[in-house]
């Protein structure tokens, strides 16, 4: 399993995929946590969102961040602000950044058309402590040879505005990684050299 630093290197040679008009789009930003110096590799940090009425992604895995609001700069700042609130963890001055990723599309289309989601990655070092607001339901710390074993891909059942579509997925400790969590997963496994599974990305 590939090291913190060969996975940084990795990141650093990458040339992610922006979206040409991504500054006249809805956007938002997610930070994805990986940490080393584990009996089963490195890991990555996963949360379960709270449910919550009218929030599309009520009760899924993902990566702390959310929306770009007045008061970010940029996208990077939005997953830095994001994570402080959901998790009372400040990247910026507690992690090292590695890179970022490409823009995802969300498969959420409305008068604005799909928001782009930037993910952007840091390393940590030890064990720290995170205070979780109401946004989480839960922490979890997904191995990454977990993620790259192929018997561990499986799929799953969805429908898309009444099409049936067979999606992959993820079952981690009674837990569903899939969609665009998964996506971004996929990408991060290939860019670091760990794995490459064909994945499903909504157009940008």
């Amino acid at each position: 399993m590939a090291s913190l630093d060969a996975i940084a290197r990795q990141l650093a040679e990458f040339s992610p995929q922006r979206a040409p008009d991504r500054h006249r789009r809805r956007r938002s930003a997610v930070a994805m946590l990986v940490r080393g110096e584990r009996v089963r590799g490195p890991e990555i940090l996963m949360i379960q969102r709270a449910e919550r009425r009218g929030d599309p992604w009520s009760g899924h895995m993902g990566f702390p961040g959310g929306r770009l609001d007045s008061s970010d700069p940029h996208s990077f700042g939005a997953a830095v602000r994001e994570t402080r609130e959901e998790l009372g963890f400040d990247v910026a001055s507690q992690a090292r950044y590695l890179g970022r990723l490409s823009d995802l599309a969300t498969h959420l289309r409305t008068g604005h058309g799909a928001m782009l989601v930037t993910p952007y990655v840091f390393s940590l070092s030890g064990d720290p402590s995170f205070t979780p607001n109401h946004e989480v339901a839960g922490i979890v710390w997904v191995p990454l040879a977990f993620l790259a074993d192929p018997a561990n891909r499986q799929s799953m059942s969805w429908h898309y505005q009444d099409v049936p579509l067979t999606l992959p997925c993820y079952h981690y400790e009674q837990r569903r990684i899939w969609g665009l969590s998964l996506g971004m997963l996929d990408e991060f496994m290939a860019v670091s050299g760990i794995a490459h599974f064909e994945s499903v990305r909504p157009p940008l």
